[in-house]
C-alpha cells in the first residue's frame, strides 16, 4: 500500500510516513479511481480461489470521500439530536451487534436527500428503500460476523461512514456454519483453512455490499483491540454508519 501511494508521487520516497499521515494520502490516492480503491483499501488472507477473488472485487467496493467534512456536518446534525436521546443497547436479537443504537428515517432535509440520492444513484440505480438505517456504534462497540438476512432487504446495501475509520472483515462461510459465537470459534480453531478480506472504511468513503460478499461471506467491524489493517493499528471511536438497502425479491 504505502509502495502504491509513493509510486502515485504523493510522498516523497525516502519518507517514512506515519499512519496519522497515511490516511489522508491513501483516501487522496483511492479517490482516484475504484481501481486505485480496490487495490489500497483491501487486504486478502488466506488461499482465495482466483475466481471467487475477483467476483468477491466486483460485488464489494468501496469509494473513499464519497463525502466531504461540511456534507458529514449537516448529516449528524439532522441525526444527532435524536440518536443521543438513546442509549447504547448491549443486547440485540441475534446477538451481532453490541454497544450500538438505531433508528430509520425517511424524511431527511433536502441538502441531505441530495446526499442520500447520490447513494441510490451510485449502488442501486436510483432505487433504494425508503427508509434509511442510522446505526450508531460507540467506541467500544463491535459488529459480530454475521451474515445477513435475505427477510429485511434484497441484495445490495450500501453505507457511508461517519466521524471513524473502521476495519469490516468478510470471512468465507458455508452453509452449515453458524454465524453466532460458535462460528467465531469456528473462525480461531480452523483460520488455516479460511480465506477472508479484510476492508478498511475511511471516514467519509461509501461501502457497497452484494451479492455473493453479503450472503456467502460474514462481516463484522473489529474492535479496537483487533482492529489491524496491513499491520497497522486503526483505532476507531464513536462510528456512525447510514445505511440504504433495496427491496428484497
Amino acid at each position: 500500500m504505502i509502495a502504491g501511494i509513493l509510486g502515485a508521487g504523493i510522498v516523497p520516497r525516502w519518507v517514512t510516513v506515519p499512519w496519522p499521515t497515511l490516511i489522508p494520502a491513501l483516501r487522496k490516492a483511492c479517490a482516484f479511481n475504484h481501481t486505485v480503491a480496490a487495490a489500497d483499501c483491501f487486504s486478502f488472507h488466506g488461499q482465495w480461489p482466483t475466481d471467487e477473488r475477483e467476483q468477491f472485487g466486483a460485488d464489494m467496493r468501496i469509494v473513499p470521500q464519497f463525502i466531504d467534512q461540511n456534507e458529514e456536518g449537516r448529516l449528524m446534525d439532522e441525526i444527532d439530536p435524536y440518536l443521543r436521546r438513546l442509549r447504547y443497547e448491549f443486547d440485540h436479537w441475534d446477538d451481532a451487534i453490541h454497544g450500538y443504537r438505531e433508528t430509520e428515517r425517511k424524511h431527511w432535509q433536502p441538502a441531505n436527500r441530495a446526499i442520500l440520492d447520490r447513494i441510490a444513484a451510485d449502488a442501486f440505480n436510483g432505487n433504494a428503500m425508503p427508509y434509511v438505517h442510522v446505526l450508531d456504534l460507540a467506541e467500544e462497540g463491535v459488529i459480530k460476523p454475521h451474515v445477513d438476512s435475505v427477510r429485511f432487504c434484497g441484495s445490495t446495501i450500501a453505507g457511508i461512514s461517519l466521524l471513524s475509520d473502521s476495519v469490516m472483515r468478510l470471512v468465507r462461510t458455508n452453509d452449515e456454519e453458524q454465524t453466532n459465537e460458535e462460528y467465531r470459534q469456528i473462525f480461531s480453531q480452523h483460520q488455516d483453512a479460511k480465506y477472508w478480506a479484510d476492508v478498511l472504511l475511511p471516514r467519509y468513503s461509501l461501502y457497497v455490499m452484494r451479492d455473493t460478499a453479503r450472503y456467502k461471506f460474514t462481516h463484522e467491524i473489529l474492535s479496537n483491540a483487533e482492529s489491524v489493517f496491513r499491520q497497522r493499528e486503526i483505532r476507531k471511536t464513536r462510528r456512525v454508519s447510514i445505511i440504504c438497502r433495496n427491496e428484497p425479491e
